[in-house]
């Protein structure tokens, strides 16, 4: 008889989070507020990445539908680098200005591409999303479009969306860092996500 003598073995799992940057103005508000929000994840101990989309080259959906037959889009651009990150990080979070009630033109564009993944009718995750939404106007109804297409696709990736940080009244560049209580809404928001 062989006697196993077990060990107890401790595994350090290091959380993965990617961070989405949508605006195409850099070191402005989304971005600031998107940089507080991966500090806080990273001071939890995770791996914190970060992309600027409006660096990339995603060209938007052409609709042919290629990729219904098995979830893979036939356009070759940086969406390949992108998906398999959407599909193994532990936490996603994007931030985006508000453009006329919407997204910014890029960031849609890399939402669309994802028809690709929902597709694949992938099942919702322990993983985590959320979204940071900056916008000029105090309007009530700012964030509702947007609201739904986040939602959505964090549902075609297979990532609950489990928090929004909504911003209002803040246009001009750097304009975020008069506000500290957004700032530390931001940083709490990695933190928490971290957890």
């Amino acid at each position: 008889m062989v006697k196993t003598i077990c060990n107890e073995i401790k595994y350090h799992f290091k959380m993965k989070v990617l961070g989405i940057m949508g605006s195409p103005r850099r070191e402005g508000n989304s971005s600031i507020l998107l940089d507080e929000a991966l500090r806080g994840a990273e001071e939890e101990g995770c791996e914190v990445e970060k992309f600027i989309v409006s660096m990339l080259n995603i060209l938007p959906c052409n609709g042919d539908e290629e990729c219904f037959k098995d979830g893979i889009c036939t356009i070759n651009d940086d969406m390949n680098l992108i998906y398999p990150k959407l599909l193994t990080k532990d936490v996603i979070i994007i931030s985006s200005p508000i453009f006329f009630y919407g997204l910014p033109s890029s960031l849609k564009a890399l939402i669309d591409r994802c028809q690709a993944l929902w597709v694949r009718k992938l099942p919702i995750s322990k993983r985590k999303g959320a979204f940071i939404g900056v916008g000029a106007t105090h309007s009530k109804d700012l964030f509702d479009g947007i609201g739904l297409t986040i939602k959505y696709f964090f549902k075609a990736i297979g990532v609950r969306y489990v928090n929004s940080l909504f911003v209002r009244g803040v246009e001009k560049k750097q304009e975020i860092k008069k506000y500290p209580s957004f700032l530390k809404d931001a940083y709490n928001l990695g933190k928490m996500l971290a957890k």
